[in-house]
């Protein structure tokens, strides 16, 4: 059904407080996912023996004694995450090479043997400790690919990633956020064997008892994963989530490590899970620290369009942070994250369209100047908006502005720079009343003119 709203502040809480256009079928997220969407910009740390052995991918054959951080100061990162705006970190606790940053009981590659702290460190619990203390949510990455393990591909592989999963779940309080990835098989140290291994992706992992394990330990955690089942990956690591973007999918449709891209960056409408992309992406070109990349740190342009892509476009942003040697966030991504926040700050904080009122169309006070719109529904009540328009009231007479498909938690809609005294809206659902809670008019300054 076609619906033109005038939207009006009262008329917007009037239609999130009453039971009208409820429908059948939809899909609604847990309190829990709620709450990782109201997040909107989290951050990654890739942090391991790639640090120091400038790789992306280790081959699993590394001697712990190579991972001996200078300074390396987890309040620091988590200062600068803060300052930048991000309410979670994720810290890769075992990347691919099966190097450990927690001193665990079931192997030895891990801190314990290296030159760090004596081997007597824990960077999990350094890494949660400063979390907790600048006010973040801290989540953890354990590869389900092991390049170091002589038993990978085998059932014994699975009991030692189980266990291990257990450690970090138990012994380092509540963890927000387990990361679970599709890079699984493939040429390794494997204890010596120096092989190819292949795995049965849709058998091997047996996801479903290891989702339960964790549930058990952590309730209220957000899995991520392809298929969820707490927040999926978008489908690429640009960091750019679909024009259409549905926090819903199927996910028993879906193989963790072999799903469609494309499904995943949309979404869909006639999904059965609610289960929300998260858009991850580097400040540089790699995902671990490489000096040769000092230079190569996204502009803040690049970090704007992500942001747009991203988070206006219903997503959650995970923009990768990564640490160098020393163990700190260099000097050129704190930068970059400084301006990038400021941005955000001076670009958001002012809600042009704030305290209107209005009759039958959005009508202000005065002529207003703006040149992004933002968007809203109210999530807890599912995803309903499939199309709308936007139209402003100009020289006597109505005229497009903007249109798109999805809305979502949050879309923000770059437009011409307009003035104008009233806007009408017009929004096509089939999953009952839209439930529009956010809107609002701002300047993005870099455009303001054009």
């Amino acid at each position: 059904m076609f619906i033109l709203l005038m939207l009006l502040i009262g008329l917007l809480q009037s239609c999130t407080t009453d039971n009208k256009g409820t429908h059948s079928d939809l899909v609604l997220p847990t309190p829990q996912q709620v709450d990782y969407q109201e997040m909107e910009f989290i951050g990654f740390i890739h942090f391991s023996i790639n640090t120091f052995t400038d790789k992306e991918w280790g081959y699993g054959n590394e001697s712990p004694s190579l991972f001996n951080p200078s300074s390396l100061d987890a309040r620091q990162w988590a200062r600068v995450a803060k300052e930048a705006g991000m309410k979670q970190l994720i810290l890769t606790a075992k990347h691919h090479d099966g190097f450990c940053l927690w001193p665990s009981a079931y192997t030895d590659h891990s801190v314990k043997n290296s030159p760090w702290r004596g081997g007597e460190g824990d960077l999990v619990k350094e890494f949660t400790d400063a979390c907790r203390e600048y006010g973040l949510k801290c989540g953890l990455y354990l590869s389900p690919w092991d390049r170091n393990r002589r038993d990978y591909g085998k059932s014994e592989y699975i009991d030692y990633y189980r266990k291990q999963l257990t450690e970090l779940l138990t012994n380092y309080g509540e963890i927000s956020e387990i990361w679970f990835d599709g890079a699984n098989g493939g040429d390794g140290f494997y204890g010596g064997a120096n092989e190819i291994r292949h795995i049965d992706r849709e058998a091997y992992y047996d996801w479903d008892s290891t989702f339960r394990l964790v549930y058990s330990l952590q309730p209220d955690i957000i899995i991520f994963s392809d298929a969820g089942p707490g927040c999926r990956w978008i489908g690429n690591e640009r960091g750019i989530a679909g024009e259409t973007c549905w926090s819903t999918i199927t996910a028993d449709s879906l193989t963790i490590g072999a799903s469609k891209q494309a499904y995943l960056n949309t979404g869909d409408p006639h999904g059965t899970d609610w289960i929300p992309g998260e858009c991850d992406v580097s400040i540089r070109p790699g995902w671990f620290y490489h000096e040769s990349q000092d230079s190569l740190v996204k502009s803040l342009d690049e970090l704007i369009e992500i942001y747009y892509g991203s988070v206006g476009r219903n997503g959650v942003l995970l923009l990768n942070i990564p640490p160098d040697q020393r163990g700190l966030i260099h000097e050129a991504d704190v930068e970059r994250l400084q301006e990038f926040s400021e941005f955000i700050r001076e670009t958001f904080d002012e809600n042009l369209a704030s305290g209107i009122e209005v009759s039958d169309v959005v009508k202000l006070p005065d002529t207003v100047d703006f040149n992004l719109i933002m968007l809203g529904e109210d999530i807890a009540r599912g995803q309903r908006v499939h199309s709308f328009a936007v139209e402003s009231f100009q020289h006597g007479e109505w005229n497009p502005l903007a249109s798109g498909t999805t809305i979502g938690y949050k879309r923000i809609l770059e437009v011409p720079s307009t003035v104008t005294s009233m806007l009408r809206f017009t929004f096509e659902s089939e999953k009952g009343t839209p439930m529009i809670t956010t809107f609002g008019l701002y300047n993005d300054a870099r455009k303001a003119g054009l």
